[in-house]
């Protein structure tokens, strides 16, 4: 056995070889943070190991070693989920743990009544949808309040009953704009389902644009871009209001080729990567070629107008409009 003494707690703890510096100081009681469970895929749990205490660990996993270059890690700063106590040290190997904000460790205990309900943190390949109203702006400009958010929420009525439809989840609310993720074990599913619900979304504006055209006596349309690629998906935010969401240079791109629509003259664009994905499942319209703001060059982006069996999903579920 070895001793570590762990700080700023000043607690000395007996460790196994083999054992990890995270399993000896949870089994002692040290409130440790480590977000991702123990997988290196955090850094929550990083050390600084005082003195000659290097010496009494095993090197660095793969895995750590690919944090610590990521992070820029000097060679004194260890994962304790990845480092591991070597044979008996000669002397107590001490350690500090890095992360001590009453917050930090408050987020990472799972067992918290309201850190629940979502995963922390984890990298994964998902759809992301992007909508927003064609001309909503000027039309909200001339209405009263009252009319503007009655008009808002009968359209996000009709939008989040067809993501649901198809499984997704809304991560949020744009001004008049929704981003909603699609999450599936198979990302070519996430993929399928995001564009069924995009054509769904455009089958309920049909409802929306007559309703307004009918009511206020102007036109409105909607524009949806869809993109798969790899996010951080995880829960955040505070005590009281916890939400899934996504973070990443997937989520910018998805929200910028849903504004490539407007120059496009399209309604549902799709990017190369949801497309292959899904070119079998649907049917094509045009295929466009333009700059993506913080991108080098021309992207190529798919329209999407159909099914491949010519159906738009869900349309018949649509309620007919107010009259």
């Amino acid at each position: 056995m070895s001793e570590v003494r762990f700080l700023p707690d000043d607690k000395r703890v007996a460790a196994a070889a083999g054992e990890t510096l995270l399993a000896a100081s949870l089994r002692s009681g040290i409130p440790h943070a480590h977000v991702c469970g123990g997988h290196a895929k955090c850094s929550t749990c990083r050390v600084r190991v005082a003195g000659g205490g290097l010496e009494a660990l095993e090197p660095r996993t793969e895995a750590e070693r690919d944090m610590a270059a990521r992070l820029h890690f000097a060679p004194e700063v260890r994962l304790a989920c990845q480092a591991r106590v070597k044979d008996e040290a000669a002397a107590p190997v001490e350690v500090a743990r890095l992360v001590l904000d009453s917050e930090d460790v408050e987020l990472a205990n799972t067992a918290s009544p309201w850190c629940t309900g979502g995963p922390i943190g984890e990298e994964k390949r998902i759809a992301i949808l992007f909508s927003d109203i064609r001309g909503f702006t000027p039309f909200a400009e001339d209405l009263p309040a009252y009319d503007v958010i009655h008009v808002l929420n009968r359209h996000f009525y009709l939008m989040c009953a067809a993501i649901e439809r198809h499984g997704g989840t809304v991560d949020n609310f744009l001004g008049d704009g929704i981003m909603a993720l699609f999450d599936r074990e198979d990302p070519r599913e996430a993929s399928f389902r995001a564009v069924a619900a995009g054509l769904d979304m455009l089958a309920a504006m049909e409802n929306m644009r007559a309703y307004v055209q009918r009511v206020y006596g102007r036109s409105i349309d909607l524009g949806v871009g869809i993109h798969t690629g790899l996010c951080v998906v995880g829960t955040i935010g505070g005590t009281v209001y916890r939400k899934l969401t996504a973070i990443g240079d997937a989520v910018n791109l998805a929200s910028r080729i849903e504004s490539a629509n407007k120059a496009a003259g399209t309604r549902l664009l799709v990017s190369s990567d949801t497309y292959a994905d899904v070119r079998d499942r649907v049917r094509a319209g045009r295929t466009v070629h333009v700059p993506i703001k913080g991108k080098t060059g021309d992207h190529a982006l798919h329209e999407v107008v159909a099914l491949a069996d010519g159906s738009a999903p869900g349309a018949a579920e649509v309620p007919a409009a107010a009259s």
